[in-house]
């Protein structure tokens, strides 16, 4: 596997891009990307495509406006499972064919498609179309959407993914812009990764425009019967007609939780801020698109009692969409900054009391998953080695909730007043860029940190980034609610359940009250505590997964039906995953485990079943 190269190019700012976007672009060229854009590099995509429900494929062509830094004769693009038909170099008239050539396929890796270019090239044609095996394409029959009327498709890039529906240099190191024509049934409306329409044309032709420069994992594309409706100026929902109103009743604090996160860490930079509500097999909580959040619909609780998820996607609009971890080894700069931000979001909107119950679940998700993964194991290090693995690996737990613990070990030291500027500097001095953990340590420790070593010493900064395990630093956290829950805890057994559902009323007071449940439980009893608080019939994602991981445990059989259905109603891979696990635990569990994934699967992302699968196997 070749080794990480880092090459700082300080290029002239394209003329169309903002005054904002940096012109030191850092480019890096991973293990998990064929492309060498220290030679040449892409830097904008000028996508026409047309999207087919009867043949399930999108074909079309990519033209690239690339940079051959080197002025050498050859390119490298990223492909997996697509089809290439032929490679053109120039515009228009001007177009010629040239020669191409797809190199070894390996696992995940897909292809590198070798493009013979000339020292003056600054166009590249990409003709293709995808095969039945794209990862990042899902197609939906409409029984398998919410109003079982029309076809649906979404794309999910992320980590590795876009190459399988789009030749490009598929690095999260190496940004650029687009613009996209894309042609769908008359009766369907596609949305992207960029400004979006509001409602449907009479021919079936969209164009779109990404004009601040992303990476490969942020493209997004969906079609649908899709409408939308407007929250404020500049947020709103896009959902299924049965769906929508639902949505932006559960969505109404959107444009609060964006004026909150600004005043925290300055301008919003993307124009609108969107969301989607996918089918059930979307297979993440929600993925951070950029002007259009993608989300499941297990986030509409009825109650708005989830959205939370929001305001971690909205995060991402700083932390990971505007500054991005430049390989997947350093995912923890987008995912545990992201979770930082959303906590303070969420303190600024719910209050300190919401903080304190965040802070005390996001510590035990750490705990946890450490004692899962074994605390030597090296993947509980902030800084990872996926070298040899799917990228998609390194998506646990780890970078979102120890990151999350890192940053408020330095806001502890340092105090908010200093912290809080030097998160906001930090946005600004690396907007629109890709950077490595090395790159923040760098950062940091020019910043903040200006060589005292007593700060250095408080931090830790080398046991949390890259050691295993949790640091001996952690926060001590705790919440005043929760503390009342566990004393209910303690004497409900004498006392009866009765009456508990009015004392233990939020999201976060029941999803403790039921992550604390005795160890030697009865089904008895949880079906007494059932009665009491309906949780195998409500209606919030969270509550029902925490659950019936609880029923699985403890054998309460009243609610098998329930979790059935749950793993046939969604895709979202960790919460999935979180189910089969623990029914895995047992021999007759893993035997029902299997029956159930075999109904369920054909809903399944392609990611999801692939980590089923490996649960199962």
């Amino acid at each position: 596997m070749k080794k990480l190269i880092l090459v700082a190019l300080f290029l002239t700012a394209f003329a169309c891009q903002k005054k904002e976007q940096s012109e030191k672009t850092a480019i890096v060229v991973d293990e998990h990307s064929y492309s060498k854009p220290e030679l040449a590099v892409a830097k904008h995509l000028d996508l026409d495509i047309k999207v087919d429900f009867d043949t399930q494929t999108i074909s079309g062509k990519a033209s690239w406006t690339i940079d051959n830094i080197s002025k050498g004769n050859e390119i490298i693009f990223d492909e997996n499972t697509l089809n290439i038909t032929k490679v053109t170099l120039g515009q228009g008239e001007e177009e010629k064919e040239t020669k191409f050539e797809l190199g070894k396929d390996v696992e995940f890796h897909g292809k590198p498609i070798h493009i013979t270019i000339e020292p003056n090239t600054t166009r590249v044609n990409i003709y293709y179309s995808t095969t039945k095996d794209a990862v990042a394409l899902q197609w939906l029959k409409p029984e398998q959407t919410a109003d079982k009327k029309k076809p649906f498709l979404f794309s999910q890039g992320e980590s590795v993914w876009s190459r399988t529906w789009i030749p490009c240099q598929d690095s999260p190191g190496i940004r650029f812009t687009y613009n996209a024509k894309v042609t769908v049934p008359k009766d369907l409306l596609a949305v992207m990764s960029a400004v979006n329409p509001q409602k449907k044309n009479d021919t079936g032709v969209y164009t779109f425009k990404q004009d601040k420069a992303i990476p490969s994992y942020l493209m997004a594309i969906a079609v649908g019967d899709i409408e939308f409706q407007a929250i404020d100026n500049r947020t709103g929902v896009y959902a299924e007609p049965s769906v929508l109103k639902s949505a932006a009743y559960e969505f109404a604090e959107l444009g609060k939780m964006v004026n909150a996160a600004e005043k925290l860490y300055g301008p919003y930079r993307w124009g609108r801020y969107d969301v989607l509500v996918l089918p059930p097999s979307f297979p993440y909580g929600g993925m951070e698109n950029p002007n259009l959040t993608f989300l499941t619909p297990g986030v509409i609780a009825g109650d708005r009692s989830l959205t939370s998820l929001l305001a971690h996607e909205l995060g991402h609009s700083w932390s990971g969409n505007l500054v991005t971890n430049a390989t997947w080894d350093d995912i923890w700069l987008n995912e545990g900054f992201t979770t930082y931000v959303e906590h303070r979001i969420g303190e600024a909107i719910f209050g300190k009391k919401e903080f304190d119950m965040q802070n005390v679940i996001t510590n035990k998700e750490l705990t946890d998953n450490v004692a899962e993964f074994g605390d030597t194991n090296p993947d509980t290090r902030l800084k990872v080695s996926l070298t040899g693995r799917n990228p998609d690996d390194g998506i646990s737990q780890i970078p979102y909730v120890k990151g999350y613990a890192f940053l408020r070990v330095i806001e502890n030291a340092v105090g908010r007043d200093k912290f809080d500027p030097f998160i906001k500097n930090y946005f600004d001095s690396h907007a629109f860029q890709s950077i490595t953990t090395e790159d923040f340590v760098k950062y940091l420790n020019e910043n903040l940190i200006k060589g005292d070593k007593a700060l250095a010493d408080k931090i830790q900064l080398e046991d949390w980034i890259y050691k295993p395990g949790i640091p001996s630093n952690i926060l001590p956290v705790s919440s005043a609610e929760f503390d009342a829950i566990d004393a209910i805890q303690k004497n409900w057994r004498e006392t009866g359940i009765t009456g508990l559902s009015k004392k233990i009323t939020t999201t976060a007071e029941k999803q403790h009250f039921i992550d604390h449940l005795p160890a030697d439980i009865t089904a008895k009893e949880m079906e007494a505590i059932d009665k009491e608080f309906n949780f195998t019939k409500g209606g919030n994602f969270i509550i029902k997964r925490q659950w019936f991981v609880q029923a699985i445990r403890h054998k309460y059989k009243a609610a098998d039906p329930a979790i059935e259905q749950f793993l046939i109603g969604i895709s979202r891979t960790g919460s999935v995953m979180m189910l089969y696990k623990e029914m895995a635990k047992t021999p007759e569990g893993k035997v029902w485990a299997k029956n159930v994934f075999d109904k369920a699967k054909s809903g399944y992302h392609a990611t999801t079943i692939q980590a089923v699968e490996g649960v199962l196997k």
